[in-house]
């Protein structure tokens, strides 16, 4: 038997650093290497971008992400590569941003 995708996800532009499934919603949250975040549905339907913060506050460089975990409750949490953890709604609504100095894996 050959294995088959359920879905194909489209709508980056690079290559995917991280995802996290969310069963209970049925949401599927993918980074890229050179960003944005995306949130897509189970079957494969692109609802969100998820903005990279500093570019809600001007032209900055672009945050790559590394870890993303989603929760039951529709929040996304994403650990970005220079050290910042942000919160998202699953509606694409940044709800809080904290810096660290500690190497998170």
């Amino acid at each position: 038997d050959f294995a088959t995708p359920r879905a194909v996800l489209t709508g980056h532009d690079y290559e995917i650093t991280c995802a996290a499934i969310c069963a209970e919603l049925g949401l599927v949250i993918s980074g890229s290497k050179e960003g944005p975040c995306l949130i897509h549905s189970m079957n494969g339907d692109l609802l969100r971008t998820l903005e990279d913060p500093e570019q809600l506050q001007g032209p900055e460089s672009c945050l790559r992400p590394k870890l993303i975990q989603a929760s039951r409750e529709g929040h996304c949490v994403i650990y970005y590569e220079n050290g910042l953890f942000c919160v998202f709604s699953v509606n694409g609504r940044l709800q809080a941003t904290m810096e660290t100095d500690d190497k998170i894996r």
